[in-house]
């Protein structure tokens, strides 16, 4: 029965007939209410998914808007990394949260939610238990976002890039921003994607800051996908005559985006809640709400634009 209604819901998710927050949605319901069958496979799946997905709507972007946005997030990117770094090691230390639970958080909420914590935990040498709990702090958090800014958004009334900008450097993991700015329009999709695979490029520097200081020799993992959704860019900007496949690849990567976030959303259950606890979710939260507002109150306030 758990494996007719798994299979079910990929189908769903792939029919195009549902919205990515609602595919997420549905993986949350299934994940919490029952046991799921495939539960490594699926979290293989769903990484492997969210990369082609990403390369996929490299094919709907032009290259010529791709490199103006990611030049412009240079800089806000660079000072609210390092500022949500400097903020979240401080509210963990402040709440009592273990060092490495804490710099994990803080990690997955400045650059791209579990993909960072997935690279920079090994180097720090965390273990399981820290893992699970940074990721499923993260990951809660992330839901709500999908959910929660695209409603923000309309309430503001902002406009698609200043959304697509908000959305990049306040919600953690990639898949929701995509998921939220693919709601919200196709220019804050442009946006939201491209500076939030700028952001995550900074994988590297933190992974070989953290290997420095901790002296670790784990293997540095470097975001080549991003390269990829670069060089579909700019495929569908030299080569206009074959705009037909390419609009289908990019809907393909729309579609596959749907799916990964029902992946996700299984990914989620009692046992994971449970690891989490108070204070590691508290300092996410705080940290996270943080980060939203004030990224918030300098974009409606053009302080920060494109």
């Amino acid at each position: 029965m758990n494996k007719n209604l798994f299979f079910a819901g990929v189908i769903l998710a792939a029919s195009g007939f549902i919205s990515p927050p609602i595919a997420l949605l549905g993986g949350l319901i299934y994940g919490l209410m029952v046991i799921h069958p495939f539960h490594v496979e699926s979290k293989s799946l769903s990484k492997f998914l969210l990369q082609a997905s990403v390369v996929a709507l490299g094919f709907g972007m032009n290259l010529h808007e791709v490199v103006r946005a990611g030049k412009s997030g240079f800089v806000y990117t660079a000072l609210s990394i390092t500022g949500a770094m400097l903020l979240g090691l401080g509210l963990g230390y402040l709440i009592h949260v273990q060092k490495k639970a804490a710099f994990l958080i803080s990690a997955g909420t400045a650059i791209c939610g579990g993909s960072a914590i997935a690279a920079v935990g090994p180097i720090a040498e965390a273990n399981e238990e820290e893992m699970a709990v940074s990721l499923g702090t993260v990951f809660i958090l992330n839901s709500v976002a999908l959910f929660l800014f695209p409603v923000i958004g309309l309430a503001l009334h902002m406009s698609q890039t200043e959304f697509g900008l908000w959305s990049a450097l306040a919600i953690h993991d990639t898949s929701s921003v995509v998921g939220a700015t693919a709601k919200y329009g196709a220019a804050a999709l442009a946006v939201g994607t491209t500076i939030k695979l700028a952001r995550a490029l900074w994988i590297v520097p933190l992974s070989a800051v953290t290997a420095i200081l901790l002296k670790s020799k784990a293997r540095i993992q470097w975001p080549w996908f991003i390269l990829f959704f670069c060089f579909a860019a700019l495929l569908n900007t030299l080569l206009p005559a074959y705009s037909g496949a390419f609009d289908a690849l990019n809907h393909l990567g729309r579609i596959g985006l749907t799916v990964t976030l029902f992946l996700i959303g299984t990914g989620l259950n009692k046992k994971t809640l449970a690891k989490v606890g108070v204070r590691p979710l508290l300092q996410g939260l705080i940290l996270w709400l943080i980060v939203g507002s004030t990224t918030l109150a300098l974009i409606l306030g053009n302080w920060i634009h494109l």
